[in-house]
């Protein structure tokens, strides 16, 4: 077939003309379940836990067994379009969240810019409900000239005491309270709240990770109402046994793994909180624990009563998580590569 010149070359520059550029984060499209209709955004970000592998697993999760829209978002770096956590200043997409009805957080230390984080401040000033794993108690380190400073993990302002961490999750960082890279955790569910649904079909053990125990003041603030205790265990497997001898006083009291607790921003809406210290990537390998992260979404949702007796948790695909290591992310990758 002859082409005219003219044809021929439009033809010709289509030919050489680069692809448009991915979007830095990803959409997962939610299927039929309770959560259709409804959109939860994934802020990942933190140099160590692999946030950016667990939170895409977890919303390829609520999207093909329950029905959510998930907007998965990651720190990008700008020069390359490459997933790179150690980046502390961007994570593109947070205008998600002006259509999300959830955000989930795993975030470590970051200072982002006014623009993005003007997009956190205006969600939580709606009152919206909020799940934060892990390094969430300590999701910002912003400079005090910032006008969101106050969301800092360690603001000492009496106006928000402790930052985002605190005043929103219940608690900033405080400490390894497990022996970091030695003692792992296991989950027993507090007496008082086995009837809860979010530990609808979670006994205790179930909930386990090789991540350690995080430290927290008690009793945990407002109206904090713990769900899971922490057991620290002598090693990084299930079954290793409890800690003994000196370590054993680290059990007396066992510290609070998760709990909920509500919010308000200035006294603008009342919002629901799930927080937990668990959320490595290789946290989510265990299934009780990403039941755990499942039922509390839901529960943050409000859609408790929709919580089955045992939530789909299957995994989506392939999933060898990451072992924890600051700076041990996959380098080269952009967000298509996690579809």
């Amino acid at each position: 077939m002859r082409f005219s010149p003219l044809l021929a070359a439009v033809l010709s520059l289509l030919a050489v003309a680069p692809a448009p550029a991915a979007d830095p984060w990803l959409v997962i499209e939610g299927g039929e379940g309770p959560g259709k209709g409804k959109h939860i955004v994934l802020v990942s970000g933190d140099e160590e836990y692999r946030s950016e592998e667990g939170l895409t697993q977890l919303a390829k999760i609520l999207a093909k067994h329950h029905g959510f829209t998930c907007t998965v978002l990651y720190a990008v770096d700008p020069a390359t379009g490459e997933i790179n956590p150690m980046n502390q200043k961007n994570i593109p997409g947070l205008e998600a969240l002006r259509t999300a009805d959830l955000m989930v957080i795993a975030t470590r230390f970051r200072n982002l810019p006014d623009a993005q984080m003007k997009e956190i401040d205006e969600f939580l000033k709606r009152g919206k409900p909020v799940v934060g794993l892990r390094t969430a108690t300590h999701a910002f380190a912003l400079p005090k000239e910032s006008p969101f400073a106050r969301y800092g993990w360690n603001y000492k302002g009496e106006d928000f005491m402790e930052g985002f961490g605190r005043q929103v999750l219940g608690e900033t960082w405080i400490s390894h309270h497990g022996h970091h890279g030695h003692e792992s955790t296991r989950g027993l569910v507090v007496p008082e709240a086995k009837a809860d649904p979010i530990v609808r079909g979670i006994k205790d053990g179930d909930i386990w990770g090789p991540t350690d125990v995080y430290g927290v003041r008690l009793p945990l603030p407002g109206d904090s109402r713990p769900l899971v205790l922490g057991q620290v265990l002598e090693g990084m497997t299930p079954d290793a046994p409890v800690v003994e001898g000196a370590d054993a006083k680290k059990n007396e009291p066992m510290m609070p793994i998760a709990w909920t607790k509500t919010y308000s921003i200035d006294g603008g809406p009342t919002g629901r909180v799930f927080t937990t210290t668990m959320g490595s990537s290789t946290d989510l390998a265990v299934a009780g624990t990403r039941r755990l992260l499942v039922n509390g979404c839901y529960w943050a949702l409000g859609l408790e009563d929709r919580i089955p007796p045992e939530s789909n948790v299957d995994l989506v695909g392939t999933y060898e998580p990451t072992p924890f290591k600051s700076g041990g992310h996959k380098k080269g990758l952009k967000p298509a590569d996690l579809q």
